[in-house]
């Protein structure tokens, strides 16, 4: 992936100005790895300071290019500059300590290895000598990460702190994004040492290929233009790109429907008349429909992941497959492909544009029109929706959808993990690229207020919102203290149903409503059938002890008022914990391990196709 690709600071390590590299200098390994991080572009870090990174943290003081941000866990760390680099484009860093402070950040870098997000965690290690014998705070973490890391650096040596950074910050952010580990012994850090940029980047197996192969392109265009039924599978690694806009020309060019996975929503417009919506477990009828009845797939920075295809064995049983990925692992790993092109999705789609046009040229222009008055035809018949509760309580699909359509223009929207962010996916409108942010590929409950927290230090003007569930947000809400020290003014949404709500819904539909250990207002003694929502913690009392403004919303007639007060507040951050029915459910849905022909609409709805599409 092109540096223009991916946005990223600074992939080839350069001088900062005219051609010159900068004078050697004498300096102390943490001296040296903090200049590097200022000749890589790092603005911001998010860490934790200490025994063996402590040593780092003395340079970091005096610099004026490097901001570090105070995070209350490692985990919260981790996950806000994942939301800094998703918001960015940029790399984000987090660092911490040995030990506990490593190992606490091993849930966010499999976060980023899952969802390809640069990042860079750097981490202090024992002394050299100590390695391997079981010393106060040792852990291995380079063994530990291993599996989900693009690469591990262990330095060694001080003189190779400059070219470790340089290299890391090139492989996290070129080809597939992804974590790259750095762990430094305390005493390398503490090693004098000299200090010169650029170092000699050293790196002779690793060469992502971003040029598609021209054959390969042709064939697509072929397969397109001939085909009756076809349809563009747009994944994440469209946003990596940046390749939206040549996205909406290709759509347009070739009238195809267009449907965005989870990690994906916004790189296609959901107002665009082409645009199916979110195919999935919970996607909408028409793109899960969609995709089943294709005569032709065209993925674009997918993976053909679980959660898209259901049963794989029976996901689109009809249909070709040109699948084109950055990465070369991907293609043919879960569904064959007919027509496999290893690229940069940018350069992918823009090179298809003209081929596309070229078919045209020669008479071949396709034609969807059949294809169309089916698509029309499910989406009319099973559109997204919800019912308001019959007992006048709040519907959380309603609160989503207002908090999206009070939203100020351009507004970032983090989301937790579960029903809330199946609800934030469908009832909020994204067109544009970078305003949604979630957990998709390791699903991370927790993840929604320190990604929230990384977005706005990134993007300090733009609005963002966290919504997030009252389970996820007992995880990491002592962010919110960071937030307010940092004046870092997020918004965050409780969408409290008292529940752990997604897992809720399972046990409702397929363990005959017992809801063993998914209750969370109330403990195994004190079960009140009356109680509505979590109420211990108290979340409003909770946000103003960590120096945020607080609301509680538990009537619809208060809706509007409590989210354009939240709104209105950008001085600090803001919580409102919104009560809502219990018993509200994701729709439609997928049940795990069935096909997905199986699609429910809603309970006991199942959505009727007619005799035609398959014809």
């Amino acid at each position: 992936m092109t540096e223009q690709a991916t946005g990223a600071h600074h992939p080839q390590p350069r001088p900062r100005s005219g051609g010159q590299s900068t004078p050697v200098e004498h300096v102390t390994g943490a001296q040296s790895l903090i200049r590097s991080l200022e000749e890589v572009g790092a603005e911001t870090v998010f860490g934790i300071p200490g025994g063996t990174i402590l040593p780092a943290y003395d340079p970091m003081m005096d610099s004026t290019k490097v901001r570090h941000v105070l995070v209350r866990h490692e985990q919260g760390a981790g996950h806000a500059a994942t939301g800094y680099a998703q918001a960015t484009g940029r790399v984000g860093v987090c660092m911490a300590t040995s030990g506990p402070g490593a190992t606490n950040l091993v849930t966010p870098i499999a976060d980023a290895h899952m969802d390809s997000v640069p990042l860079v965690a750097i981490t202090g290690q024992v002394v050299s000598k100590a390695i391997g014998t079981d010393a106060f705070q040792e852990a291995d973490i380079v063994g530990i990460t291993m599996p989900i890391t693009k690469h591990s650096f262990l330095v060694t040596k001080p003189e190779d702190i400059p070219r470790a950074i340089a290299q890391a910050f090139h492989i996290a952010s070129t080809g597939r994004p992804g974590p790259v580990l750095v762990d430094i012994p305390k005493d390398i850090l503490q090693a004098q040492t000299t200090f010169s940029w650029p170092p000699v980047m050293d790196l002779p197996g690793y060469r992502p290929v971003t040029k598609p192969h021209a054959k390969q392109i042709r064939e697509a265009a072929k397969l397109i233009s001939a085909a009756k039924r076809p349809i563009l599978y747009v994944g994440g690694g469209v946003l990596k790109a940046k390749a939206t806009a040549e996205l909406k020309v290709l759509a347009e060019l070739t009238g195809a429907p267009v449907t965005t996975t989870l990690m994906a929503l916004g790189a296609f417009p959901d107002s665009h008349p082409q645009h199916l919506g979110m195919p999935g477990m919970h996607g909408s009828v028409a793109a899960v429909t969609g995709l089943q009845k294709a005569d032709l797939i065209v993925a674009l920075g997918a993976r053909f992941d679980d959660r898209v295809t259901g049963k794989l064995d029976s996901f689109a049983p009809h249909a070709k497959i040109v699948h084109a990925d950055i990465d070369p692992a991907e293609i043919g790993k879960n569904r064959a492909a007919d027509v496999p092109i290893v690229g940069d999705a940018r350069e992918v789609i823009a090179d298809l544009i003209q081929a596309v046009q070229k078919e045209h040229s020669e008479g071949n222009p396709g034609d969807c029109t059949a294809w169309w008055k089916d698509l029309d035809r499910w989406r009319e018949t099973y559109p997204l929706g919800y019912d308001q509760p019959a007992d006048g309580s709040l519907s959380p699909q309603a609160v989503i959808e207002r908090i999206g359509q009070l939203a100020p223009e351009g507004t970032i929207f983090t989301a937790g993990v579960g029903q809330h962010q199946m609800w934030a996916a469908h009832f909020i409108q994204y067109d544009r690229p970078a305003t949604w942010l979630n957990s998709g590929g390791a699903g991370t409950m927790g993840y929604a207020v320190p990604a929230a927290m990384g977005a706005k230090a990134g993007a300090p003007d733009k609005t963002v919102w966290a919504i997030d569930g009252d389970g996820c947000f007992q995880m990491t809400n002592q962010e919110l203290t960071t937030c307010a020290l940092n004046n870092i003014p997020i918004k965050v949404a409780v969408i409290n149903n008292g529940a752990l709500g997604m897992v809720r819904q399972w046990q409702t539909l397929f363990y005959n409503q017992r809801y063993s250990n998914t209750v969370l207002h109330s403990g195994p003694d004190d079960v009140n059938p009356e109680a509505r929502g979590t109420r211990v913690p108290d979340f409003v009392k909770l946000s103003e002890a960590m120096g945020c403004y607080a609301i509680r919303c538990e009537r619809p007639e208060d809706l509007d008022k409590a989210i354009e007060e939240a709104n209105s507040i950008n001085d600090r951050p803001v919580v409102i914990d919104f009560i809502v029915h219990e018993d509200a459910m994701v729709w439609p849905m997928v049940a795990a391990g069935t096909s997905n022909d199986e699609i429910m609409a809603a309970r006991d709805v199942r959505p009727d196709f007619g005799d035609n599409e398959d014809d």
